[in-house]
């Protein structure tokens, strides 16, 4: 399971779970990637069985890289407990995922391949996926005058 080696606090905020991705927001290591279209919570038992779905499918194929980290620490107290006495253990860890943000990426596969395994890991999450390309960018060249 995915979690923090060490952290600064043990127990977190909930903090807000709405906008759009920023950063991770682009395909930057593979050649597709799986994207997320809604802001969600996804804990690291839904991520680690995402990529065992994605590994097994691609057969050991191809390269895969997991993009979210769940670093954000879930408290969660008895269940009968009566009010108060403070806030409860550290339960489980989530990634927060938002709008755009790129999941998983692969790579040395076929588009057919990478299509299917994204859309079997899609079934372990709890946020819609869509499946995105990698957008080459191409540089103008620039013609430089020698004197």
């Amino acid at each position: 399971m995915l979690m923090p080696k060490k952290t600064k606090f043990r127990k977190t905020h909930k903090l807000n779970r709405t906008g759009r991705a920023v950063r991770r927001n682009k395909v930057s290591f593979g050649q597709f990637g799986m994207q997320a279209e809604e802001n969600l919570w996804v804990t690291s038992r839904q991520i680690e069985a995402a990529r065992r779905v994605i590994s097994k499918f691609v057969e050991r194929g191809g390269k895969i890289w997991i993009r979210v980290f769940p670093d954000k620490s879930v408290t969660a107290k008895g269940g009968e407990m009566p009010m108060g006495k403070g806030k409860g253990a550290v339960d489980h860890y989530v990634a927060i995922v938002k709008r755009d943000m790129m999941l998983f990426e692969i790579a040395d596969v076929t588009e057919a391949v990478a299509r299917q395994a994204f859309k079997l890991a899609a079934y372990k999450l709890p946020v819609k996926c869509a499946f995105v390309k990698r957008v080459e960018v191409k540089k103008p060249i620039v013609k430089k005058e020698v004197k």
